[in-house]
């Protein structure tokens, strides 16, 4: 699947809740179901600043496509990385750094969440696009 078929699945999936705690309960499944990273890679360079909460987010390369692995102390924030990277693991550096990210506004999510949550996720996708400019060998 393509980051913008991913964006559509995920815009469709969140329009099933009438009301965002429902939304909230399914950002928190989602982000129990994440890859873990690796206890080995949860040192403080892979540590998001901007974060209200510790989040570690790690990438590597696997066949030209970026694997992102993450976790968080907060429930939440790992279900917003959840979202974020079923979007982007799995893709080319160079689809990442190309991808308009509107699905977060069509879900809504940078309005209903804190200040300090909606900066963390700024922080995740300014570090996902990071890691694909790192990683783009075009």
């Amino acid at each position: 699947m393509n980051i913008i078929e991913v964006q559509n699945e995920i815009v469709e999936e969140f329009s099933l809740f009438e009301d965002w705690m429902q939304r909230y309960e399914y950002m928190i499944e989602l982000g129990k179901s994440i890859e873990l990273i690796d206890p080995s890679n949860k040192v403080d360079s892979n540590l998001i600043k901007g974060c209200q909460s510790k989040l570690w987010l790690h990438a590597e390369l696997n066949d030209d496509k970026l694997i992102f692995k993450a976790d968080s102390e907060a429930i939440i924030t790992k279900g917003i990385a959840a979202v974020l990277l079923r979007v982007f693991s799995n893709q080319t550096p160079k689809n990442i750094i190309e991808a308009n990210l509107e699905f977060i506004d069509k879900i809504g999510l940078k309005e209903h969440l804190s200040p300090t949550r909606a900066n963390g996720l700024l922080s995740m996708i300014k570090q996902i696009k990071y890691y694909a400019l790192a990683f783009n060998k075009n």
